[in-house]
């Protein structure tokens, strides 16, 4: 996933963007969970998570006119 620095960096939409790919990424790994699928990496669901609530800070910071 990106770090933060690099998504600092991007612009809102870039980060609107980026958010919209995991929150996809997300559902799709959480329905693989459901099905009872086998998965490669267990935490990609936990990372995933963290990049997206790291995207809303980010976005949220720059709307309200901060760094």
């Amino acid at each position: 996933m990106k770090r933060v620095d690099e998504l600092r960096k991007m612009g809102i939409e870039d980060l609107n963007k980026k958010l919209r790919e995991l929150k996809l990424e997300l559902m799709k790994e959480l329905a693989n969970v459901k099905a009872r699928r086998p998965i490669k990496n267990p935490a990609k669901i936990r990372l995933i998570k963290k990049t997206i609530a790291r995207i809303l800070t980010i976005r949220n910071e720059k709307l309200r006119g901060g760094k």
